[in-house]
C-alpha cells in the first residue's frame, strides 16, 4: 500500500477519489496542497488554516468548528499522537527499507550523523532532524520516508522507563545502535542501571542486528535472542578474536586537523581478516568510538572499505558537537549541544591534548537533568579537571559553583595531587556576557572550550 491507502484505511468513511498525500506535517507553517496536517495539542487551533491551504487535516479537538466546505478534508480523531504514532507504525510495516536505529546516553547525534554520511555515499536516505526524536518526533521522522529509499536513521531519546518500547513497537528497527549507559536519564531513573533497562527495551523489537560500545560497563554482558550482536572494541582493553562479528579499534593518535586510528575486523565478504588505517576529521578517542559503531553499520549494508575509507576523511557533523570555529585569534570549540558527566569528561580529556601552542581557556557551564545527585557529580568533575591541560578555567551555573568549592577546599588545604592547578586561574560567572568580556581582554592566540547542557546555551559567548 503506498501512504494514501495507509492513511484512508484508518477512517470508516468513502474513500476521497484521487487523494494523494505529498508530505505529513506537524507545523501548519509548513504546509503545502496535499500534505497531511497532524493537530497536536496548541495545533487544533490551526485547522481551518491548514484546510484552506488545501491540505487534510486530523484533529482531536471538538471544540474546533470546521468549515462544511472542508468537510471532507477534515478527519477527526480521540487522540492526535495516537493516530499519528498508528499511521507511522502501519506505513513501517508497508516500507521495505532499512530502518537504523540509535539509542544511549550520549553520542547519538553523533552517531546518526556519522552513519548517515557513510551511507550516503552510495544509497539514498533520511535521518532524524533536529530534536525529533520522542513519541512525536519519531513517527513524524518514519513517515518522511518514501518507499524509494534504502534505508532511514532514527534517533531515539528518553528519560524514562517504557518511552524506548514504545518508539520500538514503532519503528521495528533492522539495525539498533546503543552507544552508551551513562548519567544521562538519572533525574527520573535514579541509578544507571535502571538507565541500562530503560535503553535496552529496543532489544525485542530489533529485527536484525545490535551494534554497541563493547567496553560499556553495562552493554559489554547484553544477550539477545534471535539478533546478532555487534561490539566496537578497543584493542587497548581486548584481544583480537578471528571470526567474530566484531570490530576492534586501536593505535588512535590525533591533533587539531583530525584523528587517524586502526581498524581490524573479520570481512564476510572475502571470509578474512581486514586490516586498515583511517584517517577523519573528527577529533578524539571517544569519536573514533562513534565512528567504528557507524563503520560496522556501514558493513551490514555491504559496503566496501575502499568507499568508507575515503568518506571518513570528511564527517559533516551536526552543529555544536566540538565544532571549531576560527574567530581572529581565538579558536572556539563549540561542544555546548548538550552535556553528561561522560561527554564532559572526554570532551576534557580531547581538549587536553590539542591547541597546546595557544592560551587555553575552558568555560564549563551546569550539565543539567541528573537528580538528587546533581551537585555531588558536578564536584566529581575535579578528578578530571585536575588531569586536564588548561590555563584558566571559568565555570557558569548554580551547579558548577559546587565544583568551585571543591577546588577551592583542594587548593586551600594544600591537597592538590598536581601542583600545576595552583597556577591555573578559576573563576565563576553569572552572566555570560561576563565572560565573553573577559575572553574578549584577552590579546594573545587562545582556545576556548565550551561546553555544558543546551539549557546553558553557551553558544551565545562566540563572538560573531
Amino acid at each position: 500500500m503506498n501512504k494514501s491507502e495507509v492513511f484512508q484505511n484508518f477512517f470508516n468513511r468513502e474513500k476521497i477519489s484521487d487523494f494523494k498525500i505529498n508530505n505529513v506535517s506537524i507545523n501548519s507553517k509548513e504546509l503545502n496542497k496535499n500534505d497531511i496536517f497532524v493537530a497536536i495539542r496548541g495545533g487544533n487551533s490551526f485547522v481551518n488554516e491548514a484546510l484552506e491551504k488545501g491540505a487534510f487535516a486530523v484533529y482531536d479537538s471538538e471544540a474546533v468548528k470546521i468549515d462544511e466546505k472542508y468537510a471532507e478534508r477534515a478527519f477527526f480523531v480521540k487522540d492526535s499522537i495516537e493516530f499519528l504514532q498508528k499511521f507511522a507504525r502501519e506505513w513501517r510495516k508497508n516500507l521495505d527499507i532499512k530502518v537504523i536505529g540509535i539509542t544511549g546516553s550520549n553520542g547519538k547525534t553523533t552517531v546518526k550523523d556519522m552513519i548517515y554520511h557513510l551511507l550516503s555515499q552510495k544509497y539514498k536516505g533520511k535521518k532524524t532532524e533536529g530534536n525529533y526524536n520522542n513519541h512525536i518526533g519519531l513517527p513524524f521522522t518514519l513517515l518522511r520516508a518514501e518507499k524509494d529509499d534504502d534505508f532511514i536513521i532514527l534517533e531515539m531519546g528518553m528519560s524514562d522507563f517504557g518511552e524506548i518500547d514504545l518508539l520500538g513497537q514503532i519503528a521495528l528497527p533492522d539495525i539498533n545502535v546503543i552507544t552508551n549507559i551513562g548519567e544521562s536519564h538519572l533525574e527520573f531513573l535514579k541509578t544507571k542501571e535502571n538507565v541500562f533497562l530503560a535503553k535496552t527495551e529496543i532489544i525485542p523489537h530489533i529485527k536484525s542486528t545490535l551494534v554497541i560500545n563493547g567496553d560499556d560497563k553495562y552493554l559489554k554482558n547484553v544477550k539477545a535472542e534471535n539478533i546478532e550482536i555487534v561490539r566496537a572494541l578497543n584493542l587497548r582493553n581486548n584481544e583480537y578474536e578471528d571470526k567474530t562479528s566484531d570490530f576492534y579499534y586501536g593505535d588512535i593518535h590525533f591533533d587539531e586537523s583530525g584523528t587517524n586510528f586502526f581498524l581490524k575486523y573479520f570481512g564476510k565478504m572475502c571470509q578474512s581478516t581486514v586490516e586498515r588505517n583511517y584517517k577523519t576529521n573528527v577529533l578524539g578517542e571517544h569519536n573514533v568510538l562513534n565512528l567504528v559503531m557507524a563503520i560496522a553499520v556501514a558493513k551490514q549494508f555491504g559496503m566496501e572499505d575502499k568507499i568508507i575509507s575515503e568518506a571518513v576523511k570528511n564527517i559533516e557533523l551536526t552543529g555544536m558537537r566540538f565544532q571549531i570555529i576560527e574567530n581572529g585569534n581565538t579558536t572556539y570549540i563549540n561542544d555546548a549541544y548538550n552535556a553528561s558527566p561522560m561527554s564532559m569528561k572526554k570532551s576534557l580529556e580531547t581538549f587536553s591534548l590539542i591547541f597546546n601552542d595557544k592560551l587555553k581557556i575552558m568555560v564549563l557551564g551546569d550539565m543539567l537533568e541528573l537528580g538528587e545527585r546533581e551537585l555531588e557529580i558536578h564536584r566529581d568533575l575535579f578528578d578530571t579537571i585536575k588531569n586536564t591541560n588548561f590555563d584558566k578555567l571559568y565555570l557558569f551555573g548554580e551547579r558548577m559553583k559546587s565544583l568551585l568549592e571543591k577546588i577551592k577546599e583542594n587548593m586551600d588545604n594544600g591537597n592538590l595531587e598536581n601542583e600545576s592547578l595552583k597556577n591555573k586561574e578559576f573563576e565563576y560567572f553569572d552572566e555570560k556576557n561576563k565572560i565573553k568580556d573577559r575572553i574578549r581582554e584577552i590579546s594573545e592566540s587562545k582556545a576556548v572550550l565550551l561546553k555544558a547542557s543546551r539549557g546553558m546555551k553557551l553558544e551565545e559567548i562566540i563572538e560573531k
